[in-house]
C-alpha cells in the first residue's frame, strides 16, 4: 500500500496529462460533445435531486462539479460523473434515519455524505484496491438495480397523482396508501405525468439522438404554462439561484452523524464505483480505451468530495450520458468537463423558465428512466445460467424493496461470497480414464478402472475450506477400488495451495502407503510446487514422484504397476500402454499383492555386469527368464531358459536345486515377486538381476535372439 502512496503526485496530476498534446480539432470535437451531453444533463440533475429528497438546484451543482471534476481526475475519456438514479435513490435510504427530507439538516447530511463515500473511493484508488469491486458480482448488481428502479418508479406515484405521503414511505405503505387516497388524485397532474410517461419512448423510437427528455420536458412545459395550469394546482419546481456553486458549511467534525453515516457511505461508494467501473468497461469495448481502474476511482473520488463541499450530493457514472458522450464523438475527458461547464452557463439565463417546470413532468421523466433499470433479460439469463446467482439476483431485489438499501447491498455480497466459498469448497473430485483415441482425459464412470492406478482429476483450488471434501472424495474413490493403490493426481487446475491443502496431499500420499502404494503428482504449477518446496512436502512425497504428464503412464507402467497383475489378473486395458499385453488368467495360487510381502523376504540381487564376469568364468548358475515367450524371444540373456511366471508358480518343480537360482525379467519386478514367492516357500540361493533386462541392455551386455 505505501509503494502505491508514492504515485500520488503523478496520479493528481491527471489534468495535466489530459491537456498535453490537446489541439484545436480535439477541442472542436470535445466541445460539440459536452454541448450535448449537457441538454441531457440538465434536466436529469434536477429530476434525480428530486429523487433524493432535495432541492434541484442541489442537482445542478452536483452536475456542474462531478461531471468537470471526474472528467479530468478519471481514466475513462467517455464516462460521464454526475447525478444518477441509484445514487439518488441511495442518498434518500441513506439519509431518511437522520433528519427530513427538503430541511438544512438532510441537505447537510448529504453533502458529508458525499464528501465521506468520496474519500473512500479515493483511498481505494490511491491503495491500488480497484479489485474490491469484484466482490459485488453481476448477480447482484442486476438484482440491486432492478430492485431499485421498481422503487424509484413507486416513489414517482405521488408526485404524478400529487398525493401527500410520509417521508421515506417504502414500497408496501406507498402501494397501500396511494390505493387509500387515489380517489385524491389531481387529474391535471396525472396527465402530464401520463404524457410524458408515453413521449420520451415515442420520441426515443422516432430520433435516436435527438435529445428526447430535454425536448418533452421543454414541450409540455410549454404546454402547461399556456393552459395556466399552475394555478390549478399544478405543483412546479419554484424559483432557481443563478450562482455559482456555493461552499458548503459541512459538519465535518459532528462524530455522532459522521458514525451514523459511516455505513451507508461505504455502501454509496463501493455500488457507485461498481457502477462507474461497469459503464466505462462497457464504453471502453466501443472505444478500444484502455482504462486504469485505480484511477477511475480516484476521479470518482475527488468528483465526490468537491461536489459534497461545493452544495453538492452522491454522484456516480452514468450509462446513458457516457453512451451518448461517445456517440457524440468526445475525444478526451474534456467533452464531459464541457457538459458541466454548458449547465453552469445555461442555469443564468435558463433558471426563471426551469421555475415553471412541472413536479409532475420530472416524475414521468424518472418513472421511464427508472423502467430501463429493471433488465429482466438479464435476470433469466443469470437464472438459466446458474440457479444459485438467479436466486441472488433475486433475493437482492426483494431485499432492495423491502429493507434499507445500504443492508440490501452487503446482505447480496456476503450472499454472493458464500456461494463462492460453497462453490470452491467443494470442487470437483473424479476418476478419469484415456477416451478411445488416447488423446484426451474424461470421466468415463461407466468403464470400468485399472485396479492399480486411479488417475484423478482435481478441478478447484486446495485451500483451507477445501480440503475435507477433497480428502472425503478420493477416499470413496479409493473405498470403490480397494485394490488401487497408487494415485496420479491431475492438479491442473490447482491455482492456489496453502498449508492446509499440504497437509491433505500428505494425508493422501500417507493413506496411499499404508495400502503398499505411492501418490503421484503431475502439472503442478509454480506457485503451487513453491508451497510444496517451502512446507517439505517435496522432500516427504519425493522429487521423482513429480512426473511429467506426457510420460507419466508409460513410466507407471513400466516402472512402478505389477506386471503380474496387469499380464495375468487384468483384463481391462484402460491405458494405451496396456493395448499389446497378453490376456492370460493364473491358475495357481495368486501372486502376493503386496509390497510388504516382497520386502518382508527380499531376494538379493546381482548387478548384470556381475552376472556376466560369472557366466564367463564358469561359475554354474541356472538363470530362469520368468517373461511370456514373446518378449523372451526378442532378446535374453546367454543361457537362460524360459520359464513363464504362470508356470513357475504351477510347476516349480522344474527348477533345478543343485546351482543357484537367478531370476530375470524386463524390470526386475516379475522376478522379485517370483523370488518372494519361492523363498516363502523354503527355495534357497535364488538372486534376482537388478533391474532386468532393461539394465541389461543398458550395461551393453550381449543379448541372445531367438
Amino acid at each position: 500500500m505505501f509503494a502505491a502512496l508514492q504515485k500520488v503526485p503523478v496520479t493528481m496530476a491527471r489534468p495535466a496529462l489530459l491537456l498535453r498534446g490537446y489541439t484545436l480539432d480535439t477541442l472542436r470535437a470535445d466541445v460539440v460533445a459536452g454541448v450535448t451531453v449537457g441538454l441531457v444533463l440538465l434536466p436529469q440533475s434536477l429530476a434525480f435531486a428530486l429523487l433524493a429528497g432535495l432541492p434541484p438546484e442541489m442537482g445542478l451543482y452536483s452536475a456542474i462539479v462531478a461531471a468537470i471534476v471526474g472528467a479530468l481526475w478519471g481514466s475513462s475519456s467517455h464516462l460521464h460523473s454526475g447525478p444518477t438514479n441509484t445514487a439518488s435513490l441511495l442518498t434518500l435510504s441513506v439519509l431518511l434515519p437522520i433528519a427530513s427530507p427538503g430541511t438544512p439538516a438532510f441537505m447537510a447530511a448529504a453533502g458529508l455524505l458525499a464528501v465521506l463515500a468520496g474519500a473512500m473511493r479515493l483511498a481505494f484508488g490511491l491503495a491500488r484496491l480497484g479489485v474490491l469491486v469484484n466482490f459485488v458480482s453481476d448477480s447482484v448488481a442486476v438484482g440491486f438495480t432492478a430492485g431499485a428502479g421498481i422503487l424509484i418508479i413507486s416513489n414517482q406515484v405521488a408526485p404524478i397523482l400529487r398525493l401527500d405521503l410520509p417521508a421515506g414511505a417504502g414500497l408496501v405503505e406507498t402501494v397501500i396508501l396511494s390505493a387509500q387516497r387515489v380517489g385524491s388524485t389531481h387529474v391535471q397532474s396525472l396527465l402530464l405525468g401520463l404524457a410524458t410517461i408515453v413521449l420520451i419512448p415515442a420520441l426515443g423510437r422516432l430520433r435516436r439522438r435527438l435529445p428526447t427528455l430535454l425536448i418533452v420536458l421543454v414541450v409540455i412545459s410549454l404546454l402547461a404554462w399556456f393552459l395556466q395550469l399552475e394555478a390549478t394546482g399544478v405543483r412546479v419546481l419554484g424559483m432557481l439561484p443563478r450562482s455559482l456553486p456555493p461552499i458548503a458549511a459541512l459538519p465535518l467534525f459532528d462524530l455522532q452523524l459522521v458514525g451514523a453515516l459511516a455505513n451507508g457511505a461505504l455502501a454509496v461508494a463501493i455500488i457507485g464505483l461498481v457502477e462507474a467501473s461497469a459503464i466505462a468497461r462497457a464504453v471502453a469495448t466501443h472505444s478500444q480505451q484502455r482504462l486504469d481502474s485505480n484511477q477511475e476511482f480516484i476521479g470518482q473520488g475527488l468528483a465526490n468530495i468537491c461536489t459534497g463541499f461545493f452544495s453538492g450530493y452522491p454522484c456516480s457514472g452514468s450509462f446513458n450520458r457516457s453512451a451518448l458522450s461517445f456517440q457524440a464523438g468526445a475525444r478526451t475527458g474534456m467533452g464531459n468537463a464541457f457538459s458541466g461547464v454548458f449547465v453552469l452557463a445555461a442555469m443564468f439565463p435558463l433558471a426563471p423558465l426551469m421555475a415553471h417546470l412541472p413536479r409532475p413532468v420530472l416524475a414521468g421523466a424518472l418513472a421511464v428512466t427508472a423502467w430501463s433499470m429493471v433488465d429482466y433479460r438479464a435476470i433469466g439469463r443469470i437464472w438459466r445460467a446458474d440457479r444459485g446467482d438467479g436466486t441472488i439476483a433475486l433475493i437482492t431485489l426483494a431485499a432492495t424493496l423491502f429493507v434499507p438499501l445500504q443492508f440490501a447491498i452487503i446482505s447480496g455480497v456476503l450472499m454472493s461470497l458464500g456461494a463462492y466459498l460453497l462453490r470452491t469448497s467443494a470442487p470437483r473430485v473424479q476418476s478419469v480414464l484415456p477416451d478411445d483415441d488416447f488423446r484426451h482425459w474424461e470421466h468415463q464412470p461407466q468403464k470400468p478402472a485399472c485396479p492399480q492406478l486411479a488417475v484423478v482429476d482435481l478441478l478447484g483450488d486446495l485451500y483451507f475450506g477445501a480440503v475435507n471434501h477433497v480428502e472425503e472424495q478420493i477416499n470413496t474413490l479409493l473405498a470403490r477400488n480397494p485394490a488401487q493403490r497408487f494415485v496420479l493426481l491431475r492438479m491442473h487446475s490447482v491455482q492456489h495451495c496453502d498449508i492446509s491443502g499440504v497437509k491433505a496431499l500428505q494425508m493422501i500420499a500417507r493413506q496411499c502407503r499404508d495400502r503398499g502404494g505411492e501418490l503421484y503428482l503431475v502439472r503442478v504449477r509454480e506457485p503451487v510446487r513453491r508451497m510444496m518446496d517451502v512446507t517439505g512436502f517435496t522432500e516427504y512425497l519425493g522429487a521423482d514422484r513429480f512426473l511429467d504428464e506426457d510420460h507419466a503412464i508409460d513410466h507407471l507402467f513400466h516402472r512402478v504397476l505389477d506386471p503380474a497383475v496387469c499380464i495375468y489378473e487384468c483384463e481391462v486395458r484402460a491405458f494405451r500402454e496396456c493395448q499389446n499385453l497378453p490376456k492370460r488368467t493364473l491358475t495357481g495360487e495368486m501372486i502376493p499383492l503386496m509390497p510388504a510381502d516382497i520386502e518382508a523376504r527380499p531376494a538379493p540381487t546381482i548387478e548384470p555386469r556381475e552376472l556376466w564376469r560369472q557366466i564367463h568364468t564358469g561359475v554354474p548358475l541356472h538363470i530362469v527368464d520368468v517373461r511370456e515367450p514373446r518378449e523372451y524371444h526378442q532378446g535374453h540373456i546367454p543361457r537362460a531358459r524360459l520359464l513363464p511366471l504362470p508356470e513357475l508358480l504351477t510347476r516349480p518343480e522344474q527348477l533345478p536345486a543343485e546351482r543357484p537360482l537367478v531370476l530375470v525379467c524386463r524390470s526386475g519386478r516379475r522376478s522379485a515377486r517370483a523370488a518372494a514367492w519361492l523363498v516363502r516357500r523354503g527355495y534357497t540361493g535364488i538372486v534376482v538381476v537388478r533391474g532386468g533386462m532393461l539394465a541389461w541392455e543398458a550395461s551393453d551386455l550381449l543379448v541372445a535372439i531367438e
